[in-house]
């Protein structure tokens, strides 16, 4: 309706109240509208009707919901948890990508398909939860979610389970890789996480204060005989039940994260002074992320970027020839499928160096959809060039390179296939590569462990390289540097191993984070695929000293204790203001409820005796009605007592026989009358009237048990 505005008001204070009420009107839409959508997207139910937000409930759904909502959090806990883990292991992803190839002989990212999956899963629960909490928050006490959002939460579960059950039968490793990750993250996602738990205490703090507040309006309410019957029902305990159920795990938590820097460990948070070398870095098979791998390409790229050593893997072929290739068949890294389909999936070292030198070893570099890394950055039309024409390289060719850049050279030995003319010989042969071709021999670090003495006395120069050796065996062989899995090394004895003096090279590292844990762990040399961004690093990420991260701690904690206690105090106080606005409304109802002629009074009800009865005209209201007043005619009540004009009192009118009425006593009136009160006395008194009007005097009338029998009375409603 438009809204009614005096015309003598000023047309600003018009137009103030005309934009107020036009405000008002949007915003109800749009909460409206609001509120219309997450219920939408909550249970399917596009028409809201609108409800009353204190309801007085111990919980905002039915048993069913309830019920449910385990699962929910279940599926919110389980996808967040699997992406973390899928997240974590980013440096693995090359690994699982090519996995996958050998096992369906096509290349793609499949981890990144993983990773997208896991991410829709959690996004998911997570906005479920989200839309909840709104509907709760908003007052909704209808809570139904859709049988088709409940089969997908289930779904979601059992999806993450089979996924968490996968990883932890076929590949361990991911939880230990998401273990090392904590060791890096774990002081930022404490002194993180507090200003969760803050954000959080609100609604915690809400519904902690509102479930009192019921409480205590529950007992306020409660007489006798409903104090009973709720002892029976445990309403009360119900409450208290919900308030530690919601309460209680969100203290312990808090006070968990209080106190867990005095549990955590972490190689990144030591003095400045304490922090060892950078690590050197290997380029794995090259620069794999700027040329094709184990090409010369590549491995110029790895010296062009200051790597301190090369590491591949060698094959020698059918003719007795060290050459560079790491995969067990030609089909990914070269163009065999078309020159050779039938031979495609035979072993490297079935084929001549004549026919390996032919094939083509960089032209899947260039294609989009067999790039081996998902975050490579792209190269330049030059190097695209380059990358077409190349070749299998020689293990000569890179002992060339590797000579005069002045670089170490590491590589696997994959021993060849069976009827091999080299089968028992294969390392003979290719020691003798390597002295031919004049290289240093202090810049080979020999880690085939198959015929080691011969290769000590032959090149005594070469630099012994073990596997993850017990300490006792390491000394026993005379072996003083290890290559190892990074995963391996950081759960089995990394201490026992420098205090040692063993030097530590690791593999595979191509994370940042990862490669920060290493430099922070003092280890001597990682491999890595991504050579130029570790290069640039000049200080670990995620570097503290101690006593930063303690101020740190002690700031957060007791900022963030401040916060919570503040947040609690405001909505105990909002709660309180709302308790004494209900008890002054509950009083004033019950006041205007009680039966006549009782008031409340400190708890009890005293009763106080009735007015003496008035006697009203027994005559029509119409035969009154040039006597009477204006609004007396217009608004006639219980309150127009017995008149009589003085000028005609000697003719009084008939009563009329409607008008009647004889007091009939009732038990009220008896029960009333037995009880001792105090006597009351009602005055009444007719307006002023004009002067050319004539007067009207009011009557006083005994009380109807001293009234006579023979006299007519009206009852008037008091």
């Amino acid at each position: 309706m438009p809204t009614k505005v005096n015309s003598v008001e000023p047309r600003s204070r018009r137009t103030r109240s005309q934009k107020k009420h036009t405000q008002g009107i949007i915003c109800y839409f749009n909460h409206q509208c609001y509120l219309t959508f997450i219920t939408g997207c909550y249970s399917c139910k596009w028409k809201v009707k609108r409800e009353k937000k204190s309801s007085h409930k111990i919980c905002c759904c039915s048993w069913r919901e309830r019920l449910f909502y385990p699962f929910l959090v279940a599926s919110f806990c389980l996808s967040v948890t699997l992406l973390y883990v899928w997240i974590e292991t980013s440096n693995e992803y090359f690994g699982f990508d090519w996995v996958v190839f050998l096992g369906t002989g096509n290349w793609f990212y499949c981890s990144i398909l993983l990773l997208s999956f896991f991410g829709i899963l959690t996004a998911y629960s997570t906005l479920l939860l989200i839309l909840g909490f709104l509907l709760i928050w908003d007052g909704r006490h209808d809570l139904q979610l859709h049988w088709f959002h409940k089969i997908l939460t289930l779904l979601v579960i059992l999806l993450s389970s089979f996924f968490m059950w996968i990883l932890s039968v076929y590949w361990k490793d991911r939880w230990l890789t998401a273990g090392l990750s904590l060791k890096v993250f774990a002081p930022y996602i404490h002194l993180s996480s507090i200003p969760v738990m803050v954000l959080i205490s609100w609604p915690v703090a809400f519904y902690l204060i509102h479930l009192e507040r019921e409480a205590r309006i529950r007992k306020y309410k409660m007489t006798s005989r409903e104090r009973r019957r709720v002892k029976r029902c445990d309403r009360l305990a119900k409450l208290r039940a919900l308030q530690v159920a919601i309460g209680l795990p969100f203290f312990l938590i808090l006070l968990c994260l209080y106190v867990v820097p005095l549990g955590i460990y972490s190689p990144c948070i030591q003095e400045k002074d304490k922090l060892g070398p950078k690590p050197d870095i290997f380029g794995h098979r090259g620069a794999p992320m700027l040329g094709p791998e184990n090409t010369m390409m590549s491995f110029e790229k790895a010296v062009e970027h200051g790597a301190f050593g090369l590491e591949t893997d060698v094959y020698l072929s059918y003719d007795s020839v060290p050459f560079l290739m790491h995969d067990y068949d030609l089909r990914r890294t070269t163009n065999i499928q078309k020159v050779m389909p039938n031979a495609s999936f035979a072993h490297p070292s079935s084929f001549t160096w004549d026919f390996l030198s032919t094939l083509n070893a960089g032209e899947w570099f260039v294609q989009p959809q067999l790039k081996p890394f998902y975050n490579m950055k792209p190269i330049s039309e030059a190097d695209s060039k380059k990358a077409e024409s190349q070749r299998i390289p020689r293990l000569a060719d890179l002992l060339e390179l590797a000579r005069k850049e002045k670089k170490f050279v590491i590589f696997d030995l994959n021993s060849p296939k069976q009827k091999h003319p080299h089968r028992n010989t294969y390392v003979r042969h290719v020691v003798s590569v390597i002295l031919d071709s004049k290289i240093e021999q202090h810049l080979i670090y020999w880690l085939p462990g198959f015929d080691r003495d011969y290769v000590r006395s032959t090149a005594p120069g070469f630099q012994q390289v073990g596997r993850l050796y017990s300490i006792e065996s390491l000394a026993y062989e005379n072996l003083s540097i290890i290559n190892v899995d990074y995963k391996e090394l950081f759960y089995n004895g990394l201490k026992d191993y420098k205090a040692a003096n063993i030097t530590i090279n690791l593999y595979l590292v191509n994370e940042p984070w990862l490669y920060s844990l290493a430099w922070c762990s003092r280890i001597h040399s990682v491999t890595t695929d991504n050579i130029q961004t570790l290069s640039q690093l000049n200080h670990p990420y995620f570097f503290m000293t101690p006593n930063y991260y303690v101020f740190m701690w002690l700031f957060v904690d007791s900022v963030s204790a401040i916060f919570i206690v503040a947040i609690f105090y405001f909505h105990w106080w909002n709660e309180n203001e709302k308790e004494k606005f209900f008890k002054s409304t509950s009083t004033h109802k019950d006041t205007r409820n009680l039966p006549k002629g009782k008031t409340k009074k400190s708890g009890a009800s005293v009763i106080s005796k009735p007015p003496p009865r008035v006697k009203e005209s027994p005559w029509t209201l119409e035969a009154l009605t040039p006597a009477l007043t204006r609004s007396t005619r217009k608004h006639p009540g219980p309150q127009q007592f017995s008149a009589v004009p003085e000028e005609k009192a000697s003719k009084p009118l008939k009563p009329v026989k409607d008008d009647v009425t004889q007091p009939v006593p009732t038990q009220e009136d008896f029960e009333l009358a037995q009880e001792p009160t105090r006597e009351a006395t009602h005055k009444t008194a007719l307006p002023d009237l004009k002067a050319n009007e004539p007067t009207i005097s009011s009557a006083e009338v005994p009380h109807p048990e001293t009234q006579p029998d023979y006299t007519p009375i009206v009852e008037s409603s008091q």
